[in-house]
């Protein structure tokens, strides 16, 4: 640890303008932290070290404590604003998503140190917002290379993307993703460089490598490395763009602003939906438009805003029962659109302390998976349905619940699973002092799978 001949005055008047503590602002930095994989003891002796200049933060925290200042004040904080001096990294800003899906994906295979460090930030989920479309197709346009591609060399970037989803789904995110990431960037991102005999195949194409990005980012946040996936869904958003600026970029739009939900951090993911919405209203399905009202709907019940979540659950009941065109791909990859709104539509019941109706929208979401394709969706939607029995203090059915998801969870190499796995232990060891009955066997099996 470097030491500083002077008191880091930046990063202390940064903290003064939060009125934030030293010990809440260390609880904040290891939460932060945990959503990207690392388990830290920041403490606020810690923070009072860098304060004085007597110590800096190492490795990635800080990263995690511009983050974490960035959440209490609302606003982008980088680390040079509060007298860091941030690492020597690659960069991961390059104009070109083509270029950025290859350096992604190379740096994922050679397990190259900037992706590996990366962290999820609140303003990377409004990158859309910002984003320049029509610029970076004048710079794709001018850089089309000599190698023609064509409808087979799409196919197999589509045939490819579904069979590793499916595996996703039964085995985990763990489960073939270096195997992804060089195909994306040894194959898939460097076809786009080709030229197409017509632009409805080069759309094509740019669909099917956004579909592919997807799914690496999607296998990041399964292992619970947020910048990482984080990084992928920006890139897949660009490439949409580029395929589809309407229904497809839309999509995207709500992948980062569903990774964004499940680390509770809402913030700009109103905004988001709102700007996906407004892009894919007109331009997509029944089933694409539901999987957009009901995001909708969590970003509001995220923010305390139940009426508007309301509405938004009405209107994704509404869309599901239309059907006036095909379902696209790219969202068909999170399954049965009437299981997922069922699903999601009990998670904003739950930020909404609505349990019983929470409980209701699992045992339906249940129905409408199938339990061998999507295992892991079984798995998980077992642990929240035992979550809201638990809540209405219905232990024993609780207990069944979570002996369920843990034994389709076994075999499963997903981040996601070993944090629900954590969650219910201290209700289990309330369940085991009462003498709840399968309580104390649930509770080694749980202790096993963590092992």
């Amino acid at each position: 640890m470097a030491a500083q001949r002077e008191p880091n005055s930046r990063l202390r008047e940064t903290i003064d303008a939060t009125r934030c503590t030293y010990e809440a602002l260390a609880k904040d930095v290891r939460r932060v932290a945990a959503e990207n994989g690392e388990i830290l003891q920041t403490n606020k002796s810690a923070v009072s070290h860098w304060v004085n200049g007597t110590r800096q933060p190492t490795g990635r925290t800080g990263q995690y404590l511009a983050e974490a200042l960035s959440r209490r004040a609302g606003r982008t904080i980088t680390q040079t604003e509060i007298g860091l001096r941030a690492p020597v990294t690659e960069a991961t800003d390059e104009p070109d998503p083509v270029l950025a899906a290859t350096d992604l994906g190379r740096a994922d295979v050679e397990r190259r140190r900037f992706l590996a460090v990366a962290a999820f930030t609140t303003a990377g989920v409004a990158m859309p917002l910002a984003y320049d479309h029509e610029a970076t197709a004048r710079m794709l346009r001018t850089r089309t290379g000599k190698a023609i591609a064509g409808v087979e060399d799409v196919d197999v970037v589509r045939q490819i993307t579904a069979a590793f989803s499916a595996a996703d789904e039964r085995l985990g995110g763990g489960h073939g993703l270096t195997t992804v990431t060089a195909y994306l960037a040894d194959t898939a991102a460097p076809m786009l460089r080709g030229r197409f005999p017509s632009e409805a195949l080069r759309r094509a194409a740019f669909s099917a490598v956004a579909e592919l990005a997807y799914l690496a980012g999607w296998k990041h946040h399964d292992l619970g490395q947020e910048g990482a996936a984080q990084r992928y869904y920006q890139v897949g958003y660009q490439l949409a763009c580029e395929a589809d600026p309407h229904g497809h970029a839309a999509w995207m739009m709500r992948a980062l602003a569903h990774q964004a939900l499940s680390l509770k951090q809402p913030h700009h993911c109103v905004d988001l939906v709102e700007g996906a919405l407004a892009r894919g209203l007109g331009h997509v399905d029944g089933q694409t438009e539901a999987l957009l009202h009901i995001t909708h709907a969590r970003a509001y019940a995220a923010v305390g805003e139940k009426n508007s979540a309301a509405r938004a659950l009405l209107a994704a009941e509404d869309a599901l029962l239309r059907d006036d065109r095909p379902q696209p791909s790219f969202s068909r990859v999170s399954g049965p659109a009437a299981g997922t709104v069922a699903s999601h539509t009990a998670r904003t019941l739950t930020d909404l302390a609505d349990h019983i109706g929470t409980e209701q929208q699992h045992r339906d979401a249940l129905v409408r998976w199938d339990p061998e394709r999507y295992k892991r969706v079984h798995a998980l939607t077992y642990a929240d349905l035992g979550d809201s029995l638990a809540a209405q203090a219905r232990a024993d059915e609780a207990v069944a619940a979570w002996s369920q998801a843990l034994t389709l969870m076994e075999g499963m190499t997903s981040d996601r699973t070993r944090k629900a796995i954590t969650s219910l232990r201290s209700t289990l060891a309330i369940y085991q002092r009462r003498k709840v009955p399968g309580a104390a066997e649930l509770a080694r099996r749980a202790c096993e799978a963590l092992a």
